[in-house]
């Protein structure tokens, strides 16, 4: 069954004072997964958020989320998108049960389920045990955490986060991904937006690489690795027990491989799909001992940098 899309913009274009921002931006996030929205500042990318949110009016195209056009139901598109922004902010002088139940009450939630929805939020976000404190006493990443369950009250479709890691250390920083992570299991689709590659790469089921108001590439990690560093190709690493003259010959008159390099004991094979399988039981039928095979992984890092020393 093929997925359902969540949020699609259709040549999605906005220009302040005749400068473009965001120029024919066509992009599809899916259903319970973590979308990244990656770029250097000044690409776009919050924008793009704000025309998603219905916060400002595309000059050309349109967008839909959860089949709602933000421009022309942005009540509707706000009951079922929950935004954390860069800076977040709360009432200081209040608890973050009290913060949680003024924005329920600005939401509309029955009041007979605010109190049991609140601890259940703040339990998921790791504040239960700070939950009657005062938010001014809170360190940077726990009003971050606290950032999320803001937006997570109304039980959203779709979560918009920009920047959620900035300014933390680094135990914050994993804390807040480990808990991006876990929101598709909630059935909440994410979009973060961020310039920590690092970061995108850990989380992201698929990444929009964003540069001067365009998409310049979209898809799975594997997808854009094979797009700029492999010339679309599958990289596959074939280890051998030892070194075995003549086995890249072997191995290159595969059905579908197109170059095999060899380092050693190591062969990387070049092919135009998965070919484990075949590469697997020709090097066995060669009488050489595998160690083991596995598609070689592209580091995002690689990929920004690929594409920004060429294209930028």
């Amino acid at each position: 069954m093929d997925k359902n899309i969540v949020v699609e913009t259709k040549d999605l274009t906005k220009k302040y004072n005749g400068t473009t921002v965001v120029d024919q931006l066509n992009l599809h996030i899916y259903e319970n997964e973590i979308f990244g929205i990656l770029g250097p500042n000044g690409a776009g990318k919050t924008t793009t958020i704000l025309m998603l949110l219905g916060l400002t009016e595309p000059t050309a195209g349109t967008a839909t989320v959860a089949g709602h056009n933000p421009t022309r139901e942005p009540l509707q598109v706000k009951r079922i998108v929950g935004y954390m922004p860069e800076k977040v902010g709360f009432y200081d002088s209040l608890t973050p049960r009290e913060n949680l139940k003024f924005i329920a009450e600005l939401n509309n939630i029955p009041y007979h389920t605010i109190d049991a929805k609140i601890d259940e939020i703040l339990k998921a976000v790791g504040l239960s045990k700070q939950a009657d404190q005062r938010v001014g006493t809170f360190s940077r990443g726990m009003k971050q955490r606290l950032g999320i369950a803001d937006a997570l009250i109304k039980e959203p479709k779709v979560v918009i986060l920009d920047e959620p890691t900035a300014g933390l250390d680094p135990e914050g920083i994993n804390q807040i991904l480990d808990l991006i992570a876990s929101l598709p299991k909630r059935g909440t689709t994410v979009a973060l937006s961020s310039h920590q590659l690092y970061q995108v790469q850990r989380v992201c089921h698929s990444i929009a690489i964003f540069s001067r108001g365009k998409v310049v590439v979209a898809g799975s990690l594997d997808d854009l690795g094979r797009k700029a560093l492999a010339e679309g190709h599958y990289r596959i690493e074939v280890e051998v027990a030892q070194a075995s003259p003549g086995l890249a010959d072997i191995l290159a008159k595969v059905k579908g491989v197109s170059k095999v390099e060899t380092k050693d004991n190591l062969l990387i094979v070049s092919a135009d799909s998965d070919l484990r399988a075949e590469l697997a039981r020709t090097v066995v039928h060669a009488n050489v001992p595998l160690v083991q095979m596995k598609i070689q992984e592209f580091s995002l890092d690689a990929i920004y940098m690929k594409y920004f020393q060429e294209k930028g």
